[in-house]
C-alpha cells in the first residue's frame, strides 16, 4: 500500500517518542524539500531536522575559485563553471575580483555550463585556447565527467579539481567527540550513483539509524519514521526509502567511471579542513587535464585567510550542523541573496540560502 504524506505523519505523530531526536540531513535537495514543504512546522516538537553537508557550492575549496578566477583574468583562459558557482566570494581585497562573475565584468571569458558536455563543446569550439573547468560537485555530478574523460575530452580541456565525495564528511562527524544528531538522512542522488550500502557504516561502525530518501514529502516522511521506529527499537538499521530508485551497490557503470579515472585522496573543504578519502584527483594519464600542471597559482598559498570562509560568516558551522542559519550573526543582514557574503547564501542548496528563501527569519 503506497501511503500519503499525511499517513506518514500520523504514524510518527502516534510514536511513543517522549526524548528529543536530532535527525541530520546530507543532502541541499533534501533540505529544500524540508523547508519548502514545511515539514519542520508540522512534525513534533521534539523532532529537530538539522541540514548537514550536502552542498557541494558551500565547501568547494577556496583557494580553487581563487585559483579559477586569475586562469580568467591573468591567464586569459576561458573559465567555465556550473551557475552558482560564478556567485561565490573569494576572500581578497576590495579592489580586486571577489567572485567569477566580478572577474566576468572585468572582461575575463567566465562561461556558466550545466554539464560536463558543455565544458568539453566549449573546448571543441576554441580549439586554440585553454578552457578551464571548475569541476565541483559530489558523487553524482563528478559521475558524468568521469564518463567524458573515459571517452576522451578535449586536450584544451583543463580541469580545477573540486570533486568531494559525500560519506568521509559524515564519517568525520561521527567519528568526533560531538557528532551533533542521533539519525541520519542518506542522500537520494548521490545513493543512486554509490549505492545504499555505502552508508552502512553509520548503524554498524556507529549504531545509529539510517534511512535513504528521496524528495517527496512521502519519501522523506517515510524516512524519518524509519530512523525514529529503529531508535524506539533499539535496532539501528538502514532503510531504504527511495527503492524505485535506489539500489544497493548503486550504479555499477558510473562506479566504474569514476575508479577508472579519479584517485581517492585527502582533499580541504572550504572552512572546515582537510578531510581524509573525500576528494576526487585525476588519474594517471588523465592528470595532462590538470590545470595544475599548466597554469601557475599566482601565489594563492601567500593570500591571507586563503582557503577560509570571509570573516565573520559562520558557514561551515552551518554545513557541519552545528548551528542552525539563522544563528550566523551575518544572515539576513548583510549576507542575503542578493549581496552574499558566505557560499551558503549562494546555491540553491545552501541551508542559508533555503530557510532566506522560504522566509525562515527574513524580515518579512
Amino acid at each position: 500500500m503506497t501511503r500519503s504524506a499525511r499517513d506518514w505523519l500520523d504514524l510518527i505523530r502516534a510514536l511513543p517518542l517522549t526524548e528529543p531526536v536530532r535527525i541530520m540531513n546530507v543532502c541541499g535537495g533534501h533540505e529544500r524539500s524540508i523547508t519548502t514543504a514545511g515539514l519542520r512546522g508540522v512534525l513534533p516538537r521534539n523532532i529537530e531536522l538539522i541540514p548537514g553537508p550536502g552542498c557541494p557550492v558551500c565547501v568547494c575549496p577556496e583557494e580553487a575559485i581563487y585559483a579559477a578566477i586569475q586562469h580568467g583574468l591573468r591567464e586569459e583562459a576561458i573559465v567555465v563553471a556550473y551557475g552558482d558557482m560564478l556567485r561565490v566570494p573569494v576572500n581578497v581585497p576590495k579592489d580586486e575580483a571577489r567572485s567569477l562573475e566580478q572577474a566576468r565584468a572585468l572582461g575575463a571569458d567566465i562561461r556558466p555550463i550545466a554539464s560536463p558536455l558543455e565544458a568539453a563543446r566549449i573546448a571543441h569550439d576554441n580549439p586554440a585556447r585553454q578552457v578551464v573547468f571548475l569541476a565541483a560537485g559530489f558523487e553524482t555530478t563528478t559521475a558524468p565527467l568521469a564518463a567524458l574523460l573515459q571517452e576522451g575530452a578535449p586536450e584544451n580541456l583543463l580541469l580545477v579539481m573540486a570533486g568531494r565525495l559525500t560519506w568521509p564528511a559524515v564519517a568525520m562527524l561521527l567519528d568526533s567527540e560531538q557528532p551533533g544528531f542521533d539519525a541520519l538522512i542518506a542522500p537520494g542522488h548521490v545513493s543512486a550513483v554509490m549505492g545504499s550500502d555505502e552508508w552502512l557504516f553509520v548503524p554498524e561502525k556507529h549504531g545509529l539509524p539510517a534511512a535513504v530518501a528521496g524528495f517527496s514529502p512521502e519519501s522523506l516522511l517515510a524516512a524519518f519514521y524509519a530512523v525514529i521506529r529503529q531508535k524506539l527499537d533499539g535496532k539501528a538499521g538502514l532503510a531504504n526509502c527511495y527503492p524505485e530508485v535506489v539500489r544497493p551497490q548503486g550504479n555499477v557503470a558510473a562506479r566504474r567511471l569514476l575508479a577508472a579515472s579519479f584517485d581517492i585522496g585527502a582533499a580541504p573543504w572550504r572552512g572546515i579542513g582537510n578531510i581524509p578519502a573525500s576528494g576526487y584527483h585525476l588519474k594517471g594519464a588523465l592528470r595532462r587535464h590538470d590545470a595544475r600542471e599548466h597554469l601557475p597559482d599566482h601565489g594563492a598559498a601567500l593570500r591571507r585567510r586563503a582557503g577560509e570562509m570571509p570573516p565573520g560568516c559562520d558557514c561551515a558551522r552551518v554545513v557541519l550542523g552545528r548551528i542552525p542559519p539563522t544563528a550566523c550573526k551575518l544572515y539576513g543582514q548583510p549576507c542575503t541573496p542578493r549581496s552574499p557574503i558566505g557560499p551558503c547564501m549562494v546555491s540553491d542548496e545552501g541551508a542559508c540560502r533555503i530557510w532566506w528563501s522560504a522566509g525562515t527569519g527574513s524580515a518579512s
